[in-house]
């Protein structure tokens, strides 16, 4: 017999893991990470007495920026996250007056004056300026005026007409939280549907493009135009059509009655 000690068995608390148990830790626990994150904001929506519809729709918007939110969470796990330049997201305010009113070129077909109730406009500008004149020319015919816009524009409006102002990025006492567009719909509702109608005047597509998507851009206009559509309302939109690709705008513009 050899004088050598037997070889001992190594405690099994000592046994490496298995080859994949790191993988599948982060795994899970990017899972639990992600399920958690879902419902609390499921949750969160319900306290803020959103109905089925609208939640369906905040789920709806977040799954289609999901993609842009994991690679931007990727990429802020690979080096310190850089901040977004919010402003070059918006659009320059618009002129407090127009020097002159905008006139279609020599040749052109004629552009309407005003919006007519029930109907629905869109004008495709890099900036609002045909819309403000179309905007101006028309609040006298309705009840109010709903803006829909970052950089509401100033306007001399009738002692009949009510102004209603609700700014996409917040307001006072907001939190400075995003007008989301679900809100959005519940706060035009009454408006709309108001003995009189309402004109409402959206120049801030592009913020709600970059918010919640096309996707979501374009079913908030197709709902907006349907309810105007059957009221005494108008809908005045102003975009630049080069925020878009090509069958994103053409989607979009379809909503509405007339594009100029």
């Amino acid at each position: 017999m050899s004088g050598d000690p037997p070889d001992e068995e190594p405690p099994a608390g000592d046994a490496e893991p298995p080859a994949d148990e790191e993988y599948a830790r982060a795994y899970t626990a990017g899972y639990e990470d992600g399920v958690r994150s879902a419902l609390r904001e499921v949750v969160q929506h319900a306290v803020r007495g959103h109905t089925p519809q609208e939640i369906r729709m905040l789920a709806e918007g977040r799954l289609v920026r999901l993609p842009q939110e994991v690679e931007t969470k990727r990429k802020a796990l690979l080096a310190p996250p850089q901040r977004t330049a919010w402003g070059s997201l918006r659009r320059a305010p618009p002129a407090a007056a127009p020097t002159r009113p905008w006139a279609p070129p020599v040749g052109g077909a004629p552009v309407r004056a005003k919006v007519a109730r029930a109907q629905s406009v869109v004008v495709r500008e890099p900036r609002p300026a045909r819309a403000l004149d179309l905007l101006r020319g028309s609040v006298a015919d309705f009840a109010a005026v709903a803006l829909v816009s970052l950089h509401p524009p100033e306007l001399a409006l009738p002692a009949t007409v009510r102004r209603i102002d609700l700014a996409p990025g917040g307001g006072p006492g907001s939190g400075g939280e995003p007008v989301r567009l679900s809100e959005l719909g519940g706060l035009l509702r009454d408006p709309l549907a108001a003995a009189g109608g309402c004109l409402v005047f959206w120049d801030s597509v592009e913020y709600y493009l970059n918010l919640e998507g096309p996707e979501m851009t374009t079913r908030f206009a197709n709902w907006l135009t349907e309810q105007v559509r059957r009221s005494s309302s108008g809908v005045l939109v102003s975009y630049d059509p080069h925020s878009l690709d090509a069958k994103d705008a053409i989607r979009l513009e379809r909503s509405f009655a007339q594009v100029l």
